[in-house]
């Protein structure tokens, strides 16, 4: 009987699959059937865009060190509590515990680096109303990658993992709160970034044009203090963001079949007819990547929630988060304990870490291209309106390292961007024959190497419809 109930099954499945393969087939074609149905744009053949590859010597996966992250991890967990109103000064127990071993850790990188990695400790006070609303001593860990462009320099891409943990009560100092996943696996995922792209840049394999920093911040549990404040001190020190990649709960893919992708989460901003410079970050993030390794999920963040990238989205900068495919809220927030059979607490043992260090790989890669790239191009503008032809302009910086732009192009309900055209220099090119209406469009600096900079969309001309005239009485 079992064995006829499994076949059963079985023959189920394959029916299911088949039935979604020809879904997919139908779907497909009707698309195309749709598609045309639409006037061609441009009515003559389009222009055959010249690309450059991507950049060679791809971060490997084999060189993720796993055992690493975990003994991180556990150093972090071991600390018992890592609540930000927990001490900073007890050696075994508190946050200040966690802040000793990142960085140990972190040193031990520089070291390997030559030099060029280097560590520091940005002390801080902030207030919120998990604080009692009393200021409170914070301090965050960066470590350094210098950018060897003198003009780029000045640009920092950052990866982030908050490295404070809570119990139910986000209060309760005394209370365990080992945080394995939420947020210890985000800050090993930072720092195996340090040593992956650090370890390459001594070996001469990276050359990174624009400046990276490797941070794990306190106090986002009580309010998002540290990555208010990282923001702050990037001003501070001079620094324009280029891209800021969160990741936070990226430790956990129980779901059978894993490890899945990991999702990757943009809002879309406020401005009409243009993606979010976040967007637009986590566009380039999903093609460094692949869409075999990202989810794109067009929200700010997980719903009702927040995270350390949300003080930079605001700022009107690029930032994503990076989150696990599905999240057990028993192993999230919880103070260790059983209750009817079940088991709380943020725990080692729930972790995933082949599918922690596709994060790292996957957060590593889109770190080294981005930092190789060219400064992205200003000033870009859709003209052509109530004209045959859509007309797309940008400015640029002289560059002896960019090799050009890419002209880009999608429908408007379409998620990603297409190569229109590519062109050396900067100024305005006609793409004739094509609506300024059906399409949305951005520019791009692409470098010799290959590396893209972040698209930038075209702003279009405010044209409000005409009013009418107002007969007089």
């Amino acid at each position: 009987m079992r064995h006829r109930r499994s076949t059963i099954q079985g023959l189920a499945r394959k029916v299911s699959v088949a039935v979604l393969v020809l879904l997919g087939v139908v779907e497909v074609a009707l698309g195309q059937s749709a598609a045309q149905r639409d006037p061609a744009e441009p009515a003559q053949e389009k222009p055959q865009a010249k690309t450059l590859p991507h950049p060679a010597a791809r971060i490997a996966r084999t060189s993720v060190n796993e055992k690493s992250m975990r003994a991180l991890i556990a150093k972090l967990v071991a600390c018992g509590t890592r609540l930000t109103l927990s001490s900073w000064t007890d050696p075994k127990r508190g946050i200040g515990c966690a802040r000793d071993a990142i960085v140990a850790r972190l040193n031990e990188i520089a070291q390997d680096s030559g030099g060029k990695l280097q560590v520091a400790v940005d002390k801080f006070e902030s207030t919120s109303q998990r604080t009692s609303e009393k200021p409170i001593a914070l301090e965050n860990v960066y470590a350094i990658l210098p950018g060897s462009d003198p003009k780029l320099a000045k640009t920092i891409f950052i990866v982030s993992g908050h490295y404070d943990s809570r119990p139910s009560n986000v209060m309760d100092a005394q209370a365990d709160a080992p945080g394995a996943d939420d947020d210890a696996s985000g800050t090993a995922v930072s720092v195996e970034c340090a040593r992956l792209l650090s370890k390459a840049s001594a070996k001469g394999g990276g050359t990174y044009r624009a400046t990276i920093l490797f941070a794990a911040v306190s106090g986002e549990e009580q309010g998002l203090l540290g990555s208010t404040h990282l923001l702050e001190w990037t001003k501070q020190q001079g620094y324009t963001v280029g891209g800021m990649l969160d990741d936070d709960i990226v430790g956990a893919d129980p779901a059978a079949g894993a490890p899945h992708r990991v999702r990757l989460f943009s809002g879309n901003g406020e401005i009409d007819d243009a993606d979010s410079p976040s967007r637009e970050l986590a566009r380039a993030v999903e093609e460094i990547d692949g869409s075999a390794a990202i989810r794109m999920i067009f929200r700010i963040d997980r719903y009702g929630r927040g995270g350390d990238h949300y003080p930079f989205y605001k700022a009107g900068l690029p930032a994503v988060r990076f989150t696990e495919p599905l999240e057990d809220y028993n192993h999230q927030h919880q103070t260790p304990r059983t209750e009817n059979g079940i088991e709380y607490g943020d725990f080692e043992k729930y972790l995933n870490f082949t599918f922690m260090g596709e994060v790292a790989r996957d957060n590593a890669e889109a770190l080294r291209q981005l930092a190789m790239a060219p400064a992205p191009p200003t000033s870009v503008k859709l003209t052509g309106a109530v004209t045959p032809n859509a007309k797309v302009s940008w400015a640029a910086e002289e560059d002896a390292e960019r090799a050009g732009f890419e002209i880009l192009w999608r429908e408007t309900a379409e998620p990603r961007w297409h190569i229109y055209d590519s062109v050396t220099v900067p100024g305005e090119t006609v793409l004739k024959g094509v609506s300024t209406d059906n399409h949305f469009f951005a520019v791009r600096a692409v470098g010799k190497n290959g590396a893209r900079s972040i698209a930038v969309p075209t702003e279009i001309e405010r044209r409000p419809p005409p009013l009418p005239a107002v007969t007089k009485q």
